[in-house]
């Protein structure tokens, strides 16, 4: 392998097609050059830093460590696949973008439109922050122990799979399938609405008018936090510890609880079968 060491890249497609390399200490910075790694394969890079748009494009095959893209280091990873991320600050817009078999490990991520229509993505112990968007339309995602904030995270997702996290994003996996979240906090105004096959197991779940019109809702050992307005034309198989505050018109199914504030079973458009069990104290 080729080895580049202590440049600085300022020019358009500065390193363009560059295979079999090693690339540490570096700078990659321009006002108006940009795409420095583009159509690369096989790529070590480590311990640089970039402020340049359009970092790696269509790159295979590449390992990262320690590297820091600042604000300036627009839609970075797009068109990448077979590669992981670790240590690394990124905190460009628009990072990851149609990229597949991409695994990231202690990362702080500082991105709006995170992880758009990607698939086969891991990331461990990281950090999420200030996100819009995150992991739209996104399938077979793996994220443990991670830290996020945000709005309108993990819309029309599927196969998601969610552990040991912190989640603090307004309206939560709308149109979201098969998504399991387990051993994790998590707080969203109108979480779940229109999921199909959305289970959560030993969660803590904060926030107002949860899961409506839910499709084979699961919730197992789960606590509820201000939820009001619950479960509003869903189909749900519930087992919650603690009280709910209010639950309108489910439509199947049944909610297990230690108390609700006030059932609503009126005006509905449509039949609501949903059976609530007070579980006897």
């Amino acid at each position: 392998m080729i080895e580049i060491k202590n440049k600085k890249f300022t020019e358009e497609r500065a390193l363009y097609n560059t295979n079999d390399a090693i690339i540490s200490d570096c700078v990659f910075e321009s006002s108006i050059g940009e795409s420095p790694l583009k159509e690369c394969n096989n790529i070590k890079l480590l311990n640089s830093k970039f402020s340049i748009r359009y970092a790696l494009w269509h790159v295979s095959n590449f390992h990262i460590n320690n590297i820091n893209m600042d604000e300036l280091s627009r839609a970075c990873l797009w068109y990448s696949n077979f590669g992981t991320i670790d240590n690394s600050y990124l905190h460009g817009i628009k990072v990851i973008r149609e990229c597949h078999d991409i695994k990231m490990n202690n990362c702080d991520i500082d991105s709006e439109e995170f992880g758009w229509k990607s698939y086969n993505l891991e990331i461990n112990d990281s950090k999420l922050n200030n996100t819009v968007y995150p992991f739209l339309m996104s399938h077979d995602v793996k994220i443990n122990n991670m830290d996020l904030s945000g709005k309108y995270s993990f819309q029309y997702t599927k196969n998601i799979t969610i552990e040991n996290s912190n989640l603090k994003t307004k309206d939560a996996f709308w149109h979201t399938e098969n998504t399991i979240i387990k051993d994790s906090y998590v707080s969203s105004e109108y979480i779940g609405w229109y999921s199909k096959n959305l289970t959560l197991i030993n969660c803590t779940i904060e926030g107002i008018q949860p899961f409506c019109y839910c499709e084979n809702l699961k919730l197992v050992n789960c606590k509820m936090v201000n939820g009001n307005l619950a479960f509003e034309y869903s189909s749900v198989d519930a087992d919650i510890n603690g009280e709910i505050e209010s639950i309108k018109n489910p439509l199947s199914g049944k909610i297990v609880c230690d108390g609700v504030g006030e059932v609503i079973m009126s005006n509905q458009v449509k039949p609501c079968t949903g059976e609530i069990i007070i579980r006897k104290k």
